[in-house]
Protein backbone atom coordinates (compact mmCIF):
# COMPACT_ATOMS: atom_id res chain seq x y z
CA UNK A 1 0.00 0.00 0.00
CA UNK A 2 3.05 2.39 0.33
CA UNK A 3 2.70 3.35 -3.93
CA UNK A 4 -1.19 3.32 -3.83
CA UNK A 5 -2.79 5.98 -5.38
CA UNK A 6 -4.46 8.25 -2.90
CA UNK A 7 -8.07 9.13 -3.47
CA UNK A 8 -9.69 12.01 -1.63
CA UNK A 9 -12.96 10.41 -0.11
CA UNK A 10 -13.08 7.25 1.43
CA UNK A 11 -16.12 5.61 0.59
CA UNK A 12 -17.27 5.53 -3.34
CA UNK A 13 -20.48 7.77 -3.58
CA UNK A 14 -23.92 5.15 -3.46
CA UNK A 15 -21.80 1.88 -3.25
CA UNK A 16 -24.27 -0.26 -0.88
CA UNK A 17 -22.16 -3.23 1.08
CA UNK A 18 -24.12 -6.49 1.98
CA UNK A 19 -23.16 -9.28 3.62
CA UNK A 20 -24.26 -11.64 0.46
CA UNK A 21 -22.57 -9.96 -2.35
CA UNK A 22 -21.53 -13.23 -4.07
CA UNK A 23 -17.53 -12.94 -4.36
CA UNK A 24 -15.02 -14.49 -2.91
CA UNK A 25 -14.14 -14.73 0.62
CA UNK A 26 -10.95 -13.14 2.16
CA UNK A 27 -8.39 -13.44 4.91
CA UNK A 28 -11.14 -12.34 8.18
CA UNK A 29 -7.76 -11.76 10.68
CA UNK A 30 -6.56 -9.78 8.33
CA UNK A 31 -9.61 -7.62 7.89
CA UNK A 32 -10.86 -7.32 11.59
CA UNK A 33 -7.01 -6.16 12.15
CA UNK A 34 -7.18 -3.24 9.31
CA UNK A 35 -10.63 -2.39 11.08
CA UNK A 36 -9.37 -2.60 14.38
CA UNK A 37 -7.03 -0.35 13.51
CA UNK A 38 -9.20 2.13 11.51
CA UNK A 39 -11.03 2.12 15.06
CA UNK A 40 -7.93 3.22 17.31
CA UNK A 41 -7.50 6.12 14.85
CA UNK A 42 -11.03 7.31 14.62
CA UNK A 43 -10.10 9.02 18.09
CA UNK A 44 -8.05 11.41 16.44
CA UNK A 45 -9.49 11.56 12.70
CA UNK A 46 -13.04 11.77 12.77
CA UNK A 47 -13.57 12.03 9.49
CA UNK A 48 -12.78 8.03 9.44
CA UNK A 49 -15.85 7.58 11.82
CA UNK A 50 -18.75 6.79 9.23
CA UNK A 51 -16.24 4.38 6.78
CA UNK A 52 -14.98 2.42 9.97
CA UNK A 53 -18.36 1.79 11.49
CA UNK A 54 -20.16 0.66 7.76
CA UNK A 55 -17.02 -1.53 7.55
CA UNK A 56 -17.52 -3.06 11.16
CA UNK A 57 -20.47 -4.12 10.22
CA UNK A 58 -19.09 -7.04 7.95
CA UNK A 59 -16.65 -8.46 10.72
CA UNK A 60 -17.89 -11.84 10.78
CA UNK A 61 -18.83 -12.70 7.20
CA UNK A 62 -16.53 -10.68 4.34
CA UNK A 63 -15.74 -10.90 0.80
CA UNK A 64 -13.04 -8.90 -1.24
CA UNK A 65 -15.50 -6.24 -2.05
CA UNK A 66 -15.60 -5.05 1.85
CA UNK A 67 -12.04 -5.41 1.56
CA UNK A 68 -11.32 -4.01 -1.50
CA UNK A 69 -13.23 -0.79 0.88
CA UNK A 70 -11.24 -1.12 3.02
CA UNK A 71 -8.24 -0.48 0.87
CA UNK A 72 -9.70 2.25 -0.15
CA UNK A 73 -10.24 4.21 3.42
CA UNK A 74 -6.04 3.55 3.85
CA UNK A 75 -5.68 5.04 0.43
CA UNK A 76 -8.02 8.39 1.63
CA UNK A 77 -5.66 7.99 4.57
CA UNK A 78 -2.61 8.24 2.34
CA UNK A 79 -4.26 11.54 0.53
CA UNK A 80 -5.12 13.27 3.97
CA UNK A 81 -1.74 12.13 6.32
CA UNK A 82 -2.10 15.86 7.93
CA UNK A 83 -5.77 15.68 9.00
CA UNK A 84 -6.38 15.53 12.44
CA UNK A 85 -7.90 17.36 15.48
CA UNK A 86 -5.47 19.78 17.44
CA UNK A 87 -6.19 21.26 20.79
CA UNK A 88 -4.76 24.74 21.48
CA UNK A 89 -4.03 25.71 25.11
CA UNK A 90 -5.20 28.39 26.82
CA UNK A 91 -4.34 30.21 29.21
CA UNK A 92 -7.40 31.58 31.05
CA UNK A 93 -8.44 28.00 31.91
CA UNK A 94 -9.75 27.10 35.59
CA UNK A 95 -10.62 24.21 37.41
CA UNK A 96 -14.08 24.13 38.49
CA UNK A 97 -15.17 21.65 40.72
CA UNK A 98 -18.68 21.05 42.87
CA UNK A 99 -19.67 18.56 45.21
CA UNK A 100 -22.50 17.14 47.00
CA UNK A 101 -22.29 16.91 50.60
CA UNK A 102 -25.68 15.00 51.08
CA UNK A 103 -23.67 12.00 49.59
CA UNK A 104 -20.37 12.70 51.05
Amino acid sequence: MENCKPVSTPLVLNEKLTKDDGSKEVDLKQYRSLVGSLLYLTATRPDLMFATSLLSRFMSKLSEVHMGTTKRVLRYLKRTLDFGVLYQPCSDSRLIAYSDSDWA
